[in-house]
Parts: structure tokens; C-alpha cells; sequence
């Protein structure tokens, strides 16, 4: 028997403002979603991005307080290009989501911006820089 990846979850305070920060990066959630306490957007690969409300893990889980000091996971998003991962990032801060970094060409390769989900949850966008 192996365990399998299969998704990625996380807590949000504000299930509509969470679904819809989300749906502008692409994520596939269904009608209505922003209205349930729990939403699931399936990804290629399988992969699924599990949303639940801090009410629902308190419904099993009494005691559930969110972390304190920051956040300590992100998500990272590939884009096609330098360009998407500009346009992605001034779309969003355009729109009232946080930006925790502005795009910037990273020691490392890849033109890297991070933003903060409702809850302050870490997004990074990059893509490869192209060689000049």
C-alpha cells in the first residue's frame, strides 16, 4: 500500500472572496461554490485544491484556532511567461488582493511575484526567464 498525493487544502475565513481570488488564477470551481462550506476545484493531473470554511474544521475539530504569526505554506503557480506572470500579479493587486512581493527577475532563473490569498496564504507565480 502507497499513499498518494491527491490534494492540497486549505482553511478560509471568507469562502466567497477565497473562490473568487482563486477562480482569477484559473481554478475550476463549480457554481455556487462560493456559497458551501467546503469547495473542491479539480486541477490537471487530478490533483484537487480543497477549500473549507474555518466553521467546517471546527465541526470536527473543536479546538481549531488559525495560526498565529504568519503563514508557513504558499502555493506556486507556473506561468507560460515572464509577461502572464506580470499581467497575473497587476490583475490581482488591480483588484484588491494583497501583493506580498512585486515581480522581480529571481538569482535563480525565473521571473518570481507573490501574493496573498484572502486568509494570507502565500501564491507565488513565476515563470522561466528567457535567455537574451
Amino acid at each position: 500500500m502507497t499513499a498518494r498525493f491527491n490534494a492540497i487544502g486549505l482553511v478560509v475565513s471568507d469562502m466567497a472572496a477565497s473562490v473568487t481570488f482563486y477562480r482569477r488564477l484559473g481554478f475550476p470551481f463549480p457554481e455556487g461554490a462560493e456559497e458551501q462550506p467546503h469547495a473542491e476545484a479539480e486541477l490537471p493531473g487530478g490533483i484537487r485544491l480543497l477549500l473549507d470554511t474555518e466553521e467546517t474544521v471546527r465541526s470536527f475539530h473543536a479546538g481549531w484556532q488559525p495560526p498565529a504569526g504568519g503563514t508557513r505554506s504558499s502555493l506556486a503557480l507556473l506561468c507560460d511567461s515572464s509577461e502572464e506572470v506580470d499581467a497575473l500579479h497587476e490583475e490581482l493587486t488591480g483588484a484588491g488582493c494583497h501583493g506580498e512581493l512585486k515581480p522581480w527577475d529571481a538569482f535563480w532563473g525565473q521571473r518570481y511575484a507573490v501574493l496573498n490569498d484572502p486568509d494570507g496564504n502565500g501564491v507565488d507565480l513565476f515563470a522561466p526567464l528567457r535567455p537574451e
